[in-house]
């Protein structure tokens, strides 16, 4: 099984996840970003990195975050390859924990 990023990346966009993977899947929007789950090999390093909690393994993803499955995929076959951390995007602090916030996830 796959870990997926979820809902609350969107717009906070941490990458300390990315440091750790020892596969390098994941990509990079330009609000969030994706694990392809073709790539990932379930070692669960990507997950306590996260500061805001917004990975997640496949048997533990709440319903309402199903559909990050296939925003997951959809990403990490468009966007950039990233590897090395980056700062979060300006006002992470501000959209953490936020609700609703899929209606600002940029697919292009």
């Amino acid at each position: 099984m796959a870990f997926y990023v979820t809902e609350n990346c969107i717009k906070c966009k941490h990458t300390d996840c990315v440091e750790v993977c020892p596969v390098d899947c994941f990509y990079e929007g330009s609000n969030f970003l994706a694990i392809n789950p073709d790539e990932c090999i379930d070692c669960a390093l990507c997950e306590p990195e996260c500061p805001i909690d917004a990975i997640c393994s496949e048997d533990e993803l709440p319903e309402d975050q199903q559909k990050f499955i296939k925003i997951n995929s959809e990403g990490a076959e468009k966007w950039p390859n990233i590897t090395q951390q980056k700062p979060p995007m300006p006002d992470a602090e501000k959209w953490d924990g936020v609700a609703n916030k899929l209606q600002y996830l940029d697919m292009s």
